[in-house]
């Protein structure tokens, strides 16, 4: 009874180093040296300040600026909160949020017809990214309030669509962070 009771507490310490310990180690070390730049947050920096991260969208609320899907995490791209609301599709809240939505964007572009993405938050509600089709909604209120002919504002949205990961993963997509750092270093906003 005795040495299965020194067996069973010898093991239990070996597997929490080589698993709890070593084993992290190893996976983080590799993860820096491979991939520096994601296992660091993939941090984007301005003037040596970091501004926001690729992987986290942040609210852009000025008209000169592409806006990213709506966020349902905490009380909005709070990156401590993330997460869906939870609503189902015969929800009134979510039904009367995503008509506000529309309502809004309808205003904004009303010969358009609305992506979906823009009135709708990502599982997360912190997604970094929106469609090609939702970029080209805002192309002419960004192209408007910046003063910029809507075609060098499109050529700008096309040289920032990320195309699918290994050719066959996710969908086409724009980093919104990216484009609107790219669209300030255009027009020296």
């Amino acid at each position: 009874m005795l040495s299965q009771l020194r067996t069973a507490a010898l093991m239990t310490i070996v597997l929490t180093i080589l698993t709890g310990i070593l084993y992290p180690l190893c996976v983080t070390g590799l993860a820096g040296y491979l991939f520096p730049n994601q296992a660091s947050g993939s941090l984007v920096t301005r003037n040596g300040k970091v501004i926001g991260s690729a992987l986290i969208a942040q609210s852009f609320a000025d008209q000169r600026y592409f806006h990213p899907r709506p966020s349902a995490a905490g009380k909005g791209y709070d990156p401590t909160a993330s997460g869906g609301s939870n609503l189902g599709p015969i929800d009134r809240r979510l039904i009367e949020r995503v008509q506000a939505s529309a309502r809004a964007l309808h205003q904004e572009n009303p010969s358009a017809g609305i992506p979906v993405d823009l009135v709708t938050a990502s599982g997360s509600g912190l997604d970094p990214h929106i469609t090609p089709a939702a970029a080209e909604f805002q192309l002419p209120r960004v192209a408007r309030a910046r003063a910029l002919p809507p075609e060098s504002v499109r050529a700008l949205v096309r040289r920032h669509i990320e195309g699918r990961q290994l050719g066959l993963l996710g969908e086409p997509r724009v980093n919104v962070l990216r484009l609107n750092l790219a669209l300030d270093a255009a027009d020296g906003g």
